[in-house]
């Protein structure tokens, strides 16, 4: 398998580490000093810059003003903004765009996607259910009255949703198919909760009561909201990735500052070991997320449908950013816990990570699941 990169994907990454450049992670109070959220809204100056660099359209068709690139462009530039922690809508805000593309009606893709190219419009997605743990299309119920649909529900713990314009919310019909609702922030009906993460960020919950949308607003395709989790889930795996490197990065400097007896902690052959560990981990991140990526960003058909591949790389996702963040305290000692120290920062960030791609013994039975539909001898 060759994961060399295309010049236009590493010219997105390099463009992607421009702009992130300048982003401070401690640009907003510590999460650990903040009763409620950290902030109000995202990021709005680095969004317009997200934007006037052409990122916002990356995935976009050209014929809507977009580079066309894949999720594996998405990937990087997703990877890049992790490490400095961008308070951004830039994984749901691309997931959803790329659904549209890819299944709403051509009316509705281009009458979204050039808006959202130009920073106009913030998208994000209701992808947790009721508790995060059970589908998040059963949590929500849509239902035809004449050309119209209503739609009844709940959803959890949905990010950005205070300052997104439109939520793409999956639902379930009463013939079990699921559809994805593109819902206006402010609209009857619809009731926002504040929520707030681990990291600090304002998250809601939605309620749904009796919700009217125009058959325009609801994306009933088939396959759209699998499509959309698929990249939600694969680019949180890059944002772990990202995020861990970075940490891992941070400890290494650190190990190699701090002494005792007179050597670097870094050169005891305990703190090495811990860290070869956590390196061995970030590489295996690394390459089941590119597998997942590629697998859904190609046509290629494989012995395992993508789901598998990108179970895999939740599997390392979730395991690993929590070793790596885990190890990286226990080598700072109570450095770690600083807030004067961006650590702590990252940690919180990490455990929102993992929070969201859930717990890998679920995502091993779902891959055990797979292996026993789709037998590989």
């Amino acid at each position: 398998m060759d994961f060399t990169f295309t010049e236009e994907q590493q010219a997105a990454a390099e463009a992607a580490k421009a702009v992130f450049s300048g982003v401070a992670p401690d640009a907003v109070p510590s999460p650990a000093l903040t009763p409620g959220a950290v902030s109000e809204d995202l990021d709005r100056p680095l969004w317009a810059r997200l934007a006037a660099a052409d990122l916002l359209s990356l995935t976009a068709p050209p014929e809507h003003g977009g580079a066309g690139l894949d999720a594996v462009a998405l990937c990087l530039v997703l990877r890049e903004s992790a490490r400095v922690l961008a308070r951004v809508p830039l994984l749901e805000t691309s997931a959803v765009a790329m659904t549209v593309g890819r299944y709403a009606s051509p009316e509705t893709a281009a009458a979204l996607l050039p808006r959202v190219g130009r920073g106009e419009l913030v998208l994000t997605a209701a992808s947790q259910g009721r508790t995060g743990h059970d589908p998040a299309e059963r949590a929500v119920t849509a239902r035809r009255d004449g050309t119209a649909w209503l739609l009844d529900g709940l959803q959890t713990a949905v990010p950005w949703a205070h300052g997104a314009d439109l939520v793409a919310v999956p639902a379930h019909t009463a013939e079990g198919r699921s559809v994805l609702a593109l819902l206006p922030r402010a609209h009857d009906g619809l009731t926002l909760t504040a929520q707030y993460s681990t990291n600090g960020e304002l998250l809601a919950e939605l309620r749904l009561d009796a919700v009217r949308l125009d058959a325009a607003d609801v994306i009933d395709t088939e396959g759209a909201w699998e499509w959309l989790r698929g990249i939600l889930t694969t680019g949180t795996c890059a944002l772990a990735l990202g995020l861990g490197e970075t940490v891992l990065t941070m400890t290494s400097q650190y190990t190699g500052k701090r002494e005792q007896f007179g050597h670097p902690v870094a050169t005891f052959q305990a703190v090495a070991m811990q860290t070869a560990d956590r390196y061995i981990d970030l590489r295996a991140m690394e390459a089941t997320l590119w597998q997942a990526a590629w697998r859904l960003s190609s046509a290629s058909e494989g012995r395992l449908p993508a789901t598998g591949d990108i179970a895999v790389a939740k599997i390392w996702a979730s395991e690993g950013v929590r070793r790596v963040v885990q190890t990286a305290q226990h080598l700072h000692g109570g450095f770690g816990a600083d807030t004067d120290y961006p650590l702590h920062r990252y940690h919180a960030w990490a455990k929102h990570l993992e929070l969201s791609l859930g717990p890998a013994a679920a995502h091993e039975e779902a891959l055990g699941d797979l292996l026993a539909t789709h037998p590989l001898g």
